[in-house]
């Protein structure tokens, strides 16, 4: 058995309840109990994000010969300590249309393995 040495707290996002799920780690850092949930996409979230939290990340660009900007979203999450540069990335990118909902922007965005993808079309 191990001995929890510390114990973080998360509401659950991956449904309606909203579940109070509580992680408790052992002495390496690493998840040794959870505890709350109502169901295993709970326990999977709260492990996740007590130990390596990951967001995906959505913006609206101007896109050059359009009145209309693009909204545009990482394909996959990516850490969470990544999100300020993810987002400069992002806010580096020129655009010409037309745009199609689906394109990759950008690939493999500050070496997460992650598109960054359209989400609409413009033209």
């Amino acid at each position: 058995m191990q001995i929890a040495t510390d114990i973080a707290s998360f509401t659950c996002i991956c449904c309606p309840l909203g579940c109070e799920v509580e992680v408790s780690f052992d002495e390496q850092g690493g998840v040794a109990d959870i505890a709350g949930h109502s169901c295993k996409r709970g326990a999977k979230y709260a492990a996740n994000e007590a130990v390596r939290p990951e967001r995906t990340i959505t913006a609206v660009l101007p896109v050059a010969g359009c009145l209309e900007p693009v909204s545009v979203k990482t394909a996959g999450a990516v850490p969470k300590v990544l999100v300020r540069d993810v987002l400069r990335a992002i806010a580096g990118l020129r655009l010409e249309a037309p745009v199609h909902a689906g394109q990759r922007l950008l690939g493999d965005v500050c070496g997460t393995g992650v598109d960054v993808v359209a989400t609409k079309s413009v033209f």
